[in-house]
């Protein structure tokens, strides 16, 4: 019943969802070439506010708990499980404030209005998943950038969106690299619970009333922990707090 009912509603959710894309473009390209970075951010932060909304006309919600356990003043490396494009639009708009970067595959840097866009002007680095060599200095790159500007950056160490939510296997290239070279950040990990139902029907139709959820752990000081017990200690924090894990 509810995938009938999805129908007519996710029509008018693509066509405002891709209004706001199309719409922001060309705001996020005169912001960037005309007034610089902190105007493209803000028009960025507008764009993923009203996606958000786009997305309550499916009656989705979005929590985030304990944002105030984030460091301030400090580079962040946020590192969460993947489960949809939602993440990345929720972690825009509600953590606004951090100033957030991507680490993202290369596909996306191009074709998508505003999104493609925003990935290569707002900070984030487009990585080849079939070519690790190629990813070691952007993600470098984007280790030292965080460091220098006291930023945050974003990684889903997982590499592919989990299709059912439960969670993958981390990586641990990536985040070894932005460990060494931002030795003064603190490692926020973030679970991410029920993104996945928006898209469980696959891209058409949508998954209706869907409560999102982020719930921000205890940072953690790079310095204060090996490169092999960080990541340790920080995947074993996501998933346990993952509903899909829980329910194994």
């Amino acid at each position: 019943m509810e995938k009938l009912i999805s129908y007519p509603i996710s029509v008018i959710y693509y066509l405002c969802f891709g209004l706001c894309l199309v719409v922001f473009h060309p705001i996020q390209w005169v912001c960037f070439n005309v007034f610089g970075y902190q105007a493209h951010k803000k028009s960025v932060d507008c764009l993923n506010f009203f996606l958000t909304k786009c997305t309550n006309l499916l009656g989705t919600t979005y929590t985030f708990k304990n944002r105030e356990l984030i460091p301030k003043n400090v580079p962040v490396l946020f590192v969460a499980n993947h489960q949809s494009l939602y993440d990345i639009v929720g972690i825009i708009w509600y953590l606004r404030k951090h100033h957030a970067s991507f680490v993202s595959k290369k596909e996306l840097g191009k074709g998508i209005p505003s999104v493609s866009y925003n990935l290569r002007h707002g900070g984030s680095i487009l990585i080849d998943r079939k070519d690790p060599k190629q990813a070691i200095p952007l993600i470098k790159g984007l280790s030292l950038y965080i460091e220098k500007h006291n930023r945050s950056a974003v990684i889903f160490p997982e590499g592919t969106r989990s299709k059912t939510g439960k969670p993958k296997e981390f990586a641990q290239s990536g985040l070894k690299i932005l460990f060494k070279y931002a030795p003064s950040a603190y490692v926020v990990p973030i679970s991410i619970n029920n993104s996945w139902k928006m898209v469980k029907f696959g891209a058409f139709p949508m998954g209706l009333g869907n409560k999102l959820e982020f719930i921000i752990h205890e940072p953690m000081a790079v310095k204060d922990f090996s490169f092999e017990e960080l990541i340790e200690k920080t995947e074993k924090t996501v998933i346990e707090s993952v509903n899909e894990y829980k329910n194994l």
